[in-house]
């Protein structure tokens, strides 16, 4: 018997650890991109007119972010249980963790969004 993509994300343990992906790849990111204009600015004096591979590593980024929250939603939602989910079992206890990684990513993909909008569009130093 064969079993789907969304059955084998639901198998998954959901921990600290995957709550901790989203904002950690954004945190990196924005380290990424204050290093990067730092080092062009002091270098060249300016932007290139489209960094590709800042581009690159910001799309990186925001697949990585994406990946963590789509699986986390799909942890959250098992069919044939409806909320509220407020008893002290470990699948509760699952679902509070996977819908809390969900509102990081959500959050973490604006976060990466705005960081990388001023480095590419920006083309001036000053």
């Amino acid at each position: 018997m064969k079993r789907g993509f969304g059955h084998r994300v639901r198998e998954l343990k959901v921990t600290l650890w995957t709550l901790i992906v989203p904002p950690s790849v954004w945190a990196a990111h924005f380290l990424f991109s204050y290093l990067w204009a730092a080092i062009r600015c002091a270098k060249l004096g300016g932007f290139a007119t489209f960094p590709t591979l800042y581009a690159i590593g910001t799309g990186i980024a925001l697949l990585v972010i994406l990946a963590a929250g789509v699986i986390a939603h799909l942890q959250s939602h098992v069919p044939g249980d409806d909320p509220p989910h407020e008893e002290g079992t470990d699948i509760d206890r699952t679902r509070f963790l996977a819908f809390s990684t969900v509102l990081l990513s959500a959050l973490s993909f604006v976060g990466v969004l705005f960081t990388a909008a001023p480095v590419l569009f920006l083309t001036d130093c000053r």
